[in-house]
């Protein structure tokens, strides 16, 4: 009998757990042969296999060898289904600067959130880790970014966030951006404090938001 998508999803999310390469590989070919949605496969097949190991790496179960596997695995996925993905035509003209704030240089998260802003259609600039408060917003202003992408593990480096938001008003050019926030210790009661326009949870979520800020831009 054959597997249902929600199946299909949900043993691709586990190939990746598990750091199976050609089982990833295997799924996401049977995904494309039967012609279902790449970008559902990816969001919730290999983004969620991704989150799922994050989890694991904060709760000390998985290290950073387990965790290279797992990315390993979903970007063999990956290539197998990107060709595959009808491209959102509006999000594709848009540009995201993302980043890992200055002090912190863990950057898997930031990496899973990329490639969910690719897989939807986003021109993304990554400025990598360990990024000053400046950078983001010279950059943004640069390439005329739509969306500024935060991100932080680490308690003591979240200020750098409100710092960018702070630039831009001191700049009078914060209506210009869209700035969004994400990692372990932020919230949305956080992101509202420090005047951002959105916060998301895992990497599928910030790809939604990033779509809602984009079409609120265009049509607002």
């Amino acid at each position: 009998m054959p597997r249902s998508k929600d199946q299909l999803h949900k043993d691709l999310s586990d190939a990746v757990l598990d750091m199976e390469e050609e089982k990833t590989v295997s799924i996401a070919k049977t995904i494309v042969e039967n012609r279902m949605d790449a970008y559902q496969a990816i969001e919730n097949g290999l983004s969620d296999g991704m989150n799922r190991a994050g989890r694991l790496y904060e709760e000390e179960e998985y290290f950073i060898p387990e965790l290279l596997l797992c990315s390993d695995a979903m970007y063999a996925g990956l290539d197998v289904l990107r060709p595959h993905l009808k491209v959102n035509e509006e999000a594709a003209k848009q540009k995201v600067v993302i980043g890992v704030v200055e002090g912190d240089t863990h950057d898997i998260g930031k990496n899973l959130v990329k490639i969910m802003f690719e897989t939807s259609g986003f021109d993304v600039v990554d400025l990598g880790r360990d990024v000053p408060p400046k950078d983001f917003v010279e950059k943004a202003k640069e390439i005329d970014a739509r969306i500024i992408a935060l991100s932080t593990l680490m308690t003591t480096t979240m200020n750098g966030m409100k710092e960018v938001i702070a630039l831009l008003e001191k700049e009078n050019i914060r209506d210009r951006f869209k700035v969004m926030v994400g990692g372990g210790p932020i919230s949305q009661g956080f992101a509202e404090r420090i005047g951002a326009d959105g916060y998301a949870a895992n990497a599928s979520e910030a790809a939604k938001l990033a779509r809602k800020l984009v079409e609120g831009l265009i049509h607002g």
